[in-house]
């Protein structure tokens, strides 16, 4: 008898430690709501953000900071979108910040529309307009793109779920609420002629696209379609429109971790952000991207434009930071159940005949007055991770969480011994 309240004793106690170190404490369960993002830096204040050198023209809507030589001689145009509470933002109030030489061609066809302008080397051709000034650069070009290296090699690391292809078509659909990541390579990618997104309303896309090298005129890509939950119908992303508004366009990110080239055909408009800070950029000779741009080199003319259209969502992990001034503030959840995606079955307005993702017949311009393609009723979604630095529902919060659950441990396991040594007193006491 003894030994068996000896060893319900012991179990007793060894069960209530155990309990202890799975019960997360407060300071290690993740919130119910909001959440972590990562922060981007000074670099997410500005459109086209290049580490080394910048040649290009006519006109970037945000602002502009380049670490190495800027040439803008060909015309160029910066900041005409940028808000008042965007401009007093930026360091210095700098919507122009140049680390080498500025070539202004004379500066003839230059104009720089909001805020101030500085550049560290020379400048080349004349023609300096008054708001812009020989100075030290504000912006630490190396710590910036070390960081945003991190970032992209982070997001990288996120479990993603993958696209489906059909014919020429690749659509990334997410059911998840706060947070959805894909992941697929550069050579499917770049196989596509339309590229669809359905995502719920508000929620963050990150699009991590793996390998050395992405370039668009391969097939090449002319059509960005995001979900209208309003229309129940694909808009063909543009300056002009955009789906829901541009909620979606606006918490769009594309992760180019590893590539060292990419290369955008100049007969789409790109929506959202692309991160690849290894990367040489072409943006080609016309179409542009809606969104803003990190990248180690940046070339592009005609009409290869930057638009204003600020990064407003929640990278998952690292610190919070609110979205920029005038954006809309992405969803406050970040939890990990699924919302219902939108359906799937959802029709076009009535009288149109516009294609489902796959079919042979190409979707016309945007801007033209069509009606967007219906989703397919048999394509299939995967569901990206979900906020948090790599799902699951605790955070690891260092050695103070372990040491407060080992201390709890001990002092439950001291509690079990007491209870064993006290029955045996009183067996004892029976006894005699």
């Amino acid at each position: 008898m003894r030994k068996s309240i000896s060893a319900a004793a012991v179990a007793l106690g060894g069960s209530l430690a155990l309990a202890a170190l799975v019960v997360p404490t407060a300071a290690t369960a993740a919130p119910a709501t909001g959440g972590t993002c990562f922060d981007l830096g000074v670099a997410g204040k500005y459109g086209e953000f290049v580490e080394g050198d910048d040649t290009h023209r006519p006109d970037a809507e945000g602002a502009v900071a380049v670490g190495g030589n800027a040439d803008f001689s060909r015309g160029f145009t910066i900041g005409n979108e940028l808000t008042d509470a965007e401009v007093a933002a930026l360091p210095g109030g700098y919507a122009l910040v140049v680390g080498g030489d500025l070539d202004l061609g004379g500066g003839a066809h230059f104009r720089l529309m909001k805020g101030k302008g500085v550049y560290a080397g020379k400048l080349v051709g004349g023609g300096r307009p008054d708001n812009v000034k020989q100075g030290a650069s504000p912006i630490d070009f190396a710590k910036e793109f070390a960081h945003l290296r991190d970032v992209s090699t982070q997001l990288a690391r996120t479990t993603g779920g993958a696209p489906t292809a059909d014919g020429r078509s690749l659509t990334f659909t997410g059911t998840n609420s706060a947070t959805n990541v894909f992941t697929v390579t550069a050579d499917v990618l770049q196989r596509a002629g339309d590229v669809y997104l359905n995502v719920p309303a508000g929620s963050t896309t990150v699009v991590n696209v793996t390998g050395g090298s992405y370039d668009q005129t391969r097939t090449p890509t002319t059509g960005y379609w995001i979900w209208d939950h309003a229309k129940g119908a694909y808009v063909q992303d543009d300056k002009l429109q955009s789906a829901d508004g541009g909620a979606e366009r606006a918490r769009l990110l594309w992760n180019f971790p590893t590539a060292t080239k990419v290369t955008k055909h100049s007969g789409n408009a790109w929506p959202g952000g692309v991160l690849a800070p290894n990367a040489a950029f072409d943006l080609g000779t016309g179409g542009p991207v809606n969104g803003s741009v990190w990248v180690k080199s940046l070339t592009g003319s005609g009409g290869a434009e930057t638009h204003h259209y600020p990064f407003a969502g929640c990278l998952p992990g690292g610190t919070t930071t609110p979205p920029p001034s005038g954006s809309p503030s992405p969803s406050a959840s970040t939890g990990t159940s699924p919302s219902p995606s939108p359906s799937a079955s959802a029709s076009t307005p009535e009288g149109s005949a516009s294609p489902t993702p796959g079919d042979s017949a190409s979707p016309q311009p945007s801007g033209s007055g069509s009606a967007a393609p219906s989703p397919s009723a048999s394509r299939t979604g995967s569901t990206g991770g979900s906020g948090g630095g790599g799902g699951g529902g605790l955070a690891f919060t260092g050695a103070e969480g372990i040491l407060t659950l080992t201390v709890g441990g001990a002092a439950v396991l001291a509690a079990g011994g007491g209870i064993l040594y006290a029955v045996r007193r009183k067996k004892a006491g029976s006894a005699s």
